[in-house]
């Protein structure tokens, strides 16, 4: 909750009175109603007890004048108080609804945030309708943004912009440290993203602009033959021929241009592929690309993964509104969430197979199921909304008012279920989920990755564990599965580290030149950590889990490993049922969040010639109940070396497959693939240039463009 430095400076600063020391240092001298105010302002717990033992430190304590050089973070303020992470409590919806009633403040409920008059724009006196409610405060995070000043912050930052708005009734300046959406990275590199954006902006032309043939072949270029020229006009879409690439722009929400996603075909001689890149880079690219189309009395919509389906959709229906995820079925990000507020009903057409079908269902839960709407994987004619306006715009149409209802998260029937039955058996391969690209072997026994599920993984101390499920991990969060990491037992950069070497498949120490480069391509996988280390609690653990899951869309979550949350649990149960307990919080958690979660576990001290089996697994059996899938790291010694190697699948809940996958360790890459795979992988990132090849359509298609 306690996201930023600067607003426990600000209570600080409301409980303290300064006195000049010396020309650098001021002593703090303790003013307790200021204190006790400002402790029951940021909801602590225990406030006499607090105030107190914060008197003795603060009295005596010099801090540099206006905090300069070291920000006052909630870790520092924890440590000089000796408190513990539940006097912060985490607030809930409803605390913050009792919150806003007790300082009479008007608010309205909506499907994920809490609507009301917003303190950037409104006079307080000034009575404000939900249609014209400025301030969203998100019901899960807290996080408030304002449509109009586009101010947003944390739920402690905008009670002190409220506490100032009920003391002034005027609508607040824009404070000095705050920041707008889009300056949340270093001021050069956002000039210099500004600057490229206009640059890209101003060199792309328009479709009005273009020649017919050359509209006509860039449409063939990106197989969407039947775009009209009107479409791609209304959208404001460009072409840039030096790239090859179609622009989709982000307009704010008074009309500036904000930035910019290119989509570009490259021709490898044979075949077109299509990269995505955007400005600015990453998480920072927040654009419901189509939106600033819709109108403001607008009540149903439709999202697409992709800019090129957003205009199919709307060219075939007409009137509703249509919008794309700016990063496809990877995540929503909680920022859109207000832009959306608007809408009774959202339909999610995602796509066909069950990937999407999943995606979707995991953003209607965050989007509330009651207005959501989902086009089911299987669903006839099983294209993607481009594809199915090649067969005209009723094709789109039918599918759009086929929408499922996603319905209550609890209640089900056959009739709801008989769309995703059958688009497992249409789809059975993507059924089994995610494949391994570095370990085939285990794609033959447990048939890929799935979400929903508890994987449990174990192995002797020393065998590599770690090592191993970092690789397993790496593996699909190169294929887009959003990951968060929790290590307990070893750093973060150590982890980190680890990883890069098996990304990048040689000794980076030997070759710090190309560091860089490999950092560049490994910074832009989904990949997140958990800053933990040490014991922790399960209470912490699974909120962090769940903030991971509702802001970043992560869909694999590893633990390593359980022994370090036994800890820091309920003291009053013993050993074994404080882990049954966190093994049971684990299996809900998959179920609920449609997470899979890996989980390590240390195993039972057992001879070393003996292979580990079910039952080695430390604690009682609860763990081999509750796991869908159980994997054991073999590692049989020879004298004092390690010994042959191999992944052991002893329980596999999706089709019962058991076996065992053999293992290769290459100690400078610190990798676990096979041969045939780093000797492919080398290949694939020093590829010579080919010789000529007969010329092709597409090869056509793009000496045409030149």
């Amino acid at each position: 909750m306690w996201h930023h430095g600067r607003i426990i400076t600000r209570l600080l600063e409301r409980a303290l009175v300064w006195t000049p020391s010396t020309s650098t240092l001021w002593n703090a001298k303790l003013n307790p109603a200021l204190m006790e105010g400002a402790m029951s302002f940021a909801g602590l717990k225990r406030r006499s007890t607090i105030c107190e033992r914060l008197a003795q430190q603060l009295v005596t304590l010099q801090v540099r004048h206006c905090h300069a050089t070291r920000p006052v973070t909630r870790r520092s303020l924890q440590k000089m108080m000796g408190l513990g992470d539940d006097e912060f409590k985490d607030l809930t919806v409803t605390e913050r609804r009792q919150y806003l009633r007790s300082k009479k403040l008007d608010f309205y409920e909506g499907y994920t945030c809490l609507l009301m008059g917003s303190p950037f724009v409104h006079r307080l006196e000034t009575p404000v309708g939900k249609e014209d409610a400025k301030l969203f405060i998100n019901k899960t995070t807290g996080q408030f943004f304002c449509k109009e000043s586009l101010m947003e912050g944390t739920w402690d930052d905008i009670q002190v912009f409220l506490e100032a708005w009920l003391n002034s009734g005027q609508p607040l300046d824009k404070p000095r440290e705050a920041k707008f959406v889009t300056e949340e990275y270093e001021d050069a590199e956002a000039q210099f993203v500004r600057e490229e954006v206009d640059r890209i902006w101003r060199k792309a032309s328009t479709f009005v602009a273009m020649e017919p043939s050359e509209c006509a072949m860039v449409k063939q270029l990106f197989s969407a033959r039947k775009l009209s020229d009107s479409t791609l006009n209304r959208f404001k879409v460009r072409w840039l021929a030096a790239t090859k690439s179609l622009v989709f722009p982000w307009f704010g929400p008074h009309g500036n241009l904000k930035g910019l996603k290119l989509l570009s075909a490259k021709f490898d001689g044979t075949t077109v592929s299509y990269e995505e890149s955007t400005l600015p880079r990453g998480n920072l690219y927040c654009n419901l690309f189509g939106l600033y189309e819709a109108a403001s009395s607008d009540t149903e919509l439709v999202l697409t993964a992709s800019e090129l389906d957003c205009l199919a959709v709307s060219q075939a229906v007409g009137k509703m509104a249509v919008a794309a995820l700016p990063r496809g079925i990877s995540s929503l990000s909680p920022s859109l969430l207000p832009y959306l507020e608007q809408y009774k009903k959202i339909i999610l057409w995602l796509g066909s197979d069950l990937t999407a079908w999943e995606a979707a269902k995991v953003f209607a839960r965050k989007l509330a199921l009651r207005r959501c709407c989902l086009v089911p994987a299987g669903d006839p004619p099983q294209l993607q909304p481009l594809q199915a306006l090649t067969e005209g715009p009723s094709c789109l149409q039918r599918v759009v008012r086929g929408a499922l209802r996603a319905a209550h998260k609890d209640i089900t029937s056959f009739r709801q279920l008989r769309e995703n039955v059958r688009g497992e058996l249409v789809n059975i391969d993507q059924a089994a989920g995610t494949k391994w690209n570095r370990f085939p072997e285990l794609n033959k026994v447990l048939k890929g990755h799935r979400r929903g599920e508890l994987t449990v993984f174990t192995g002797p101390t020393g065998s590599g564990k770690t090592t191993f499920i970092s690789e397993y991990a790496l593996d699909l969060c190169i294929q887009g599965v959003n990951t968060l990491w929790g290590s307990f037992e070893i750093s973060n950069v150590r982890l980190a580290r680890v990883m890069l070497t098996q990304f990048s498949q040689c000794e980076l120490a030997l070759h710090l030149e190309d560091y860089d480069m490999w950092a560049d391509r490994f910074e832009m996988l989904p990949l997140y950590f958990m800053t933990f280390q040490g014991q922790q609690s399960i209470k912490t653990v699974m909120n962090t889990m769940q903030h991971a899951v509702y802001v970043y869309d992560i869909s694999h979550v590893v633990i390593d490993n359980l022994q370090f949350m036994m800890g820091q649990s309920n003291s009053s149960l013993d050993r074994f049922a404080m882990q049954d307990h966190i093994i049971r919080a684990f299996r809900n958690f998959a179920t609920t969040y449609s997470c899979h979660v890996t989980l390590v576990i240390h195993p039972r001290k057992e001879d070393d010639d003996k292979e580990l089996q079910i039952s080695s697994i430390l604690g009682t059996a609860k763990a081999s109940q509750e796991a869908d899938n159980i994997m054991i790291l073999q590692n049989r010694r020879l004298g004092s070396t390690h010994g042959h190697r191999r992944i052991q699948v002893v329980k596999n809940r999706f089709d019962g497959d058991l076996g065992t996958v053999p293992l290769e360790f290459h100690k400078p890459t610190l990798s676990f693939t096979t041969s045939k795979w780093r000797v492919k992988h080398c290949k694939e990132n020093s590829l010579a240039p080919q010789g000529p090849v007969p010329p092709t359509s597409a090869d056509r298609v793009f000496s045409s463009l030149e």
